[in-house]
């Protein structure tokens, strides 16, 4: 291959021009701004687990080619568990630490991981040349072997050109997503539910009306110091009570975001008669809304369900963003009108046996997400009039293991 390798330990190395490029439909996680935000305030880097690693392909002195990567000395953070795998490895005496993850850091959303100027580079070839890369560079630069490669929430074109290389083995997941079938606002959402969840969620916001709570929405220009402020002193606080530390990300990641990206960013706030008490933010463009991070000073009944749900599905109608991811997990979801999907990530474990392994594991495992996903199904609370009209679920059989 003409093409050229490079394997990069910052996204500061990388062109921001030629990166945005490439990332320019890709959603807000793969901007350049979102990765490098995650270096400067310290989130990415340093001994926090999360080694950048990025790769990307040049021709001729342009890149034509970049991924999001990242060395990985533990699994938090990636919201697809290896856990176990972690363990399998420690008790044969092997290193499961160093791993290659394509990914973007604390985000589970599934997206683009090879960002490509011709789809035509796509090609097993080229992703078996980049592992290739990957395993030389970090034996070269810290004296260790990697153990494995991980593409986390891949979407649809890698992974058609992972399953050509024959080498990866995919895992599904299930997540819940809200999908905007041209509705003219919140009430006309709320007709095609059926009437016993219409007034339930009617009641919810009733009586957070009632108890004199309201919401508003700043975007843009429209963040301000006080606005982001408080919403850095819920997240923390709230993640403070829930695991004991104040998060993965600190308030200087937040504050470079808002200096650089502001206007896909969307931060609601609820106030109690006028006295802020809970706040969430959002990203968003053009694909849709996403729902990443939260945090209440006060606890109120209901009251994450209305802000970082019902609060987003009034915003992406009233802008009419295609679909809403809130983010990972949680089977509460279903009754708002989130839908199950699939979600998928590529591994390959360099050590045969435990590869084989591994392929055993997921073939077993299918068979549970098959179930839980139709569970999930048959569980919306869509009345008969209304049929959803999704196009993009993906069908995975009970013994698939690939």
């Amino acid at each position: 291959m003409n093409e050229k390798i490079v394997i990069h330990d910052s996204i500061a190395t990388i062109a921001k021009e030629q990166w945005n490029q490439l990332a320019h439909n890709a959603g807000p996680f793969l901007q350049y701004e979102f990765l490098s935000a995650l270096e400067v305030s310290g989130c990415c880097g340093g001994d926090t687990g999360w080694q950048p690693f990025h790769v990307t392909v040049e021709r001729e002195g342009r890149i034509v080619l970049a991924a999001p990567g990242y060395l990985k000395t533990h699994s938090y953070g990636e919201y697809v568990f290896d856990h176990a795998w972690a363990n399998a490895y420690h008790q044969h005496g092997l290193e499961y630490y160093p791993k290659w993850i394509a990914a973007v850091p604390f985000t589970p959303v599934t997206g683009r991981r090879l960002l490509v100027k011709e789809e035509n580079l796509l090609s097993a070839d080229l992703v078996q040349d980049i592992g290739n890369s990957l395993k030389t560079e970090c034996e070269s630069r810290f004296g260790e072997s990697l153990s494995s490669l991980h593409w986390l929430f891949v979407g649809e074109d890698e992974d058609q050109a992972l399953d050509e290389e024959r080498q990866y083995l995919t895992r599904h997941s299930v997540q819940f997503q809200w999908h905007n079938y041209n509705y003219a606002g919140f009430d006309d959402f709320l007709s095609a539910l059926t009437s016993r969840k219409r007034k339930s969620i009617n009641k919810t916001r009733k009586a957070l009306l009632d108890k004199g709570i309201r919401f508003s929405h700043r975007t843009g220009r429209s963040i301000d110091a006080d606005t982001l402020s408080f919403f850095v002193k819920c997240y923390q606080s709230t993640y403070l009570k829930r695991s004991g530390h104040v998060g993965y990300l600190n308030k200087a990641f937040f504050e470079t975001l808002v200096n650089t990206m502001s206007e896909r960013i969307l931060i609601v706030t609820a106030e109690e008669h006028q006295v802020p008490i809970a706040s969430a933010l959002f990203f968003y463009d053009s694909s849709g809304l996403y729902g990443r991070y939260w945090g209440a000073l006060k606890q109120v009944d209901s009251l994450h369900f209305a802000c970082c749900y019902f609060e987003g599905i009034e915003f992406a109608i009233n802008n009419k963003l295609p679909h809403f991811n809130p983010g990972t997990q949680g089977e509460h979801k279903i009754l708002r009108g989130f839908e199950p999907v699939y979600c998928k990530s590529k591994h390959q474990l360099l050590e045969f046996a435990f590869h084989d392994a591994v392929a055993n594991f997921l073939q077993q495992e299918n068979q549970h997400i098959v179930h839980y996903f139709n569970q999930a199904q048959n569980a919306l609370p869509f009345n008969q009039e209304f049929v959803p009209t999704l196009k993009t679920k993906s069908v995975i059989h009970p013994n698939d293991d690939t």
